[in-house]
């Protein structure tokens, strides 16, 4: 069984639930939206999923604040500026911890709660002033990138596309970047000899 898996009830879209439950919004969750992800992204999300650090981890997030991508960058922090975490109603989303078990994420939170004795408000991290066994500092994400009621919609197939052209867009502008980087460090010679040749 692998926690932090679920999906979408509406379109069973897969999901990473990186916080179950939100400080003082208990009924909201904030989830990274798999389909979006570039491959390398990707594989780098599941395999901490998969990992001894994303399986003991209390809320998925604090391993994400503790990991980067291939390219380097803090999980946690690209995967929010970049609008891959996505604000939905704990309702609206289902855990999938294996292939025979489907468990709607609000009734989770209740079950949990009820297990360690305090109320579901009581389940979000508190990133200020973490509990005793919350001991890591995690980035907040006070305001995740859509809003639940645009749920639906965001994961849909033209959200989806656009989403690819942003990402698309964004990757030629850094790729224009580190070509100019590049020039500064050590500049290429343009063709001048083929411009003697030519004459």
């Amino acid at each position: 069984m692998l926690k932090h898996i679920g999906r979408l009830k509406t379109n069973k879209r897969k999901l990473i639930v990186a916080y179950r439950t939100l400080p003082g919004d208990s009924k909201s969750c904030v989830c990274i939206t798999t389909e979006t992800l570039e491959a390398a992204d990707h594989d780098s999300l599941m395999n901490l999923v998969e990992s001894n650090a994303g399986q003991t981890a209390y809320e998925f997030a604090e391993a994400m604040a503790r990991n980067t991508l291939s390219d380097g960058s803090n999980m946690l922090a690209r995967f929010h500026t970049t609008g891959k975490m996505v604000k939905l109603l704990t309702t609206d989303v289902e855990m999938t911890p294996d292939t025979n078990t489907v468990i709607s994420l609000n009734e989770l939170n209740n079950i949990i709660a009820t297990q360690k004795g305090v109320s579901v408000d009581d389940l979000a991290l508190n990133t200020t002033q973490p509990k005793k066994a919350d001991s890591v500092n995690v980035p907040t994400i006070s305001e995740p990138t859509q809003s639940i009621a645009e749920a639906d919609e965001v994961l849909s197939d033209e959200k989806l596309a656009a989403n690819y052209r942003s990402q698309a867009d964004s990757m030629f502008k850094e790729a224009k970047r580190l070509r100019e980087e590049a020039e500064k460090l050590h500049p290429t010679k343009k063709k001048t000899t083929t411009k003697t040749g030519d004459s």
